[in-house]
């Protein structure tokens, strides 16, 4: 079955000696990624208001496309004749696609799951569409990306029906043998099994514990960052990292706020992804350390300043909130200027982290973060408790 290969080697080369993170790099075929790392979406081949070139530019090293987006469109056909995702859409780095798995929640009233797959019912032109394990893996030999899903049986993870959670869980790794069974490219694409379970610790740990049988170059943490409180979410993000091989990277899917980020470094997680950076752009919210300034309002019509003065982005070097304000309700420019400056505030906040561990200064690292986020050290109890367990005491420093 297809698994490890000369397509991923993996090196940690810093640790805190305190928590768990870590600093590495991994080496994929078009490009060597260095961790922790936040990976963009982009969806369709294409990042929401920013061009490659522009990502290459703020240090962007792998981004993510989606497999059942891009089977629909441009369809498998053509990608095929334009020799794969990376020459289709001119980005000469790393790639990483979903399996279309998410679209089992996201598009939940246009889809059947069976032991087979997923029967959707497209939302371009209403026809139906049978996503099977060997399907997924088909699209994403296809899309060529460095690393590839396995499909997943995805619930919301607010659900609370322990039956269907459960089969789930199994059949997840039912449909990794499959997947692993029909990958064609081994050698220059990677698949990562997905952790289930949910909120259940005993089944997240079988289904850890099941693909950590299973000849992979690293794994992915599922099924989270879906609505569940904050107090359940990082106990089974600890659990995963806690039997995950170290070895391998670990890749928590979904998350992006920069809290969140920083607490799961710290539980040792080595990968992000999330359309949060250039979605809240779209709204008109620019990122910045103590959490988010929305630009609609009035408070910034006169104000002269940029986003972040500390920032080195180009819409902080070029243009003021004033300016912002101005054309973010009526203007297509002010998304495209904000998510410029939102995606160099996670690549920042990603390369920071790793400095700090590499400096072995990330436990103070964290402790200033969260006292700028919350300077009346008024901290939230899953914050406080995340990071506790792993010897991070933020509380009256």
């Amino acid at each position: 079955m297809g698994g490890t290969s000369k397509a991923l080697s993996f090196t940690v080369q810093s640790e805190c000696p305190t928590s768990r993170a870590r600093a590495g790099i991994m080496k994929l075929p078009h490009y060597n990624v260095k961790t922790p790392v936040f990976m963009p979406v982009g969806t369709q081949g294409t990042m929401k208001g920013l061009l490659p070139d522009q990502l290459e530019n703020l240090d962007c090293e792998i981004i993510l496309g989606n497999t059942y987006h891009l089977g629909n469109r441009p369809g498998v056909d053509v990608l095929k004749k334009a020799g794969g995702l990376h020459k289709f859409m001119n980005w000469k780095r790393a790639l990483l696609t979903d399996s279309g798995g998410f679209q089992m929640v996201s598009l939940l009233k246009l889809a059947e799951i069976t032991e087979e797959g997923v029967k959707f019912r497209s939302p371009y032109d209403n026809s139906e569409i049978m996503l099977t394990p060997e399907k997924s893996i088909e699209i994403q030999n296809y899309i060529g990306a460095d690393i590839i899903m396995q499909l997943d049986d995805v619930v919301q993870t607010t659900f609370q029906d322990y039956d269907r959670i459960k089969v789930a869980t199994e059949r997840t790794s039912r449909w990794l043998d499959r997947c692993l069974k029909a990958h064609k490219r081994p050698d220059d694409q990677n698949i990562f099994p997905i952790v289930q379970g949910l909120l259940n610790p005993e089944l997240r740990r079988q289904s850890a514990q099941e693909h950590m049988t299973k000849d992979v170059n690293g794994f992915a943490i599922g099924g989270l960052s879906g609505g569940e409180a904050k107090d359940d979410f990082w106990p089974m993000v600890s659990l995963g990292t806690k039997i995950l091989d170290k070895h391998k990277p670990r890749y928590l899917m979904g998350v992006g706020l920069a809290i969140d980020l920083v607490v799961c470094v710290a539980l040792g997680v080595d990968m992000f992804d999330c359309v949060f950076p250039t979605r809240t752009a779209r709204f008109g919210c620019a990122l910045v350390n103590k959490g988010q300034l929305n630009l609609k309002q009035k408070q910034y019509q006169t104000d002269l300043n940029p986003i972040d003065k500390n920032c080195d982005c180009a819409t902080c070097e070029n243009y003021t909130r004033a300016y912002l304000h101005c054309i973010v309700s009526v203007e297509t420019v002010a998304c495209h200027l904000i998510s410029v400056h939102n995606i160099a505030f996670q690549m920042r906040l990603m390369r920071t982290m790793r400095e700090n561990i590499e400096n072995g200064t990330f436990p103070k690292f964290v402790k200033d973060f969260f006292c700028e986020v919350y300077p009346d050290n008024n901290f939230p109890n899953w914050i406080v408790n995340s990071l506790h367990s792993v010897g991070i005491n933020i509380i009256n420093t």
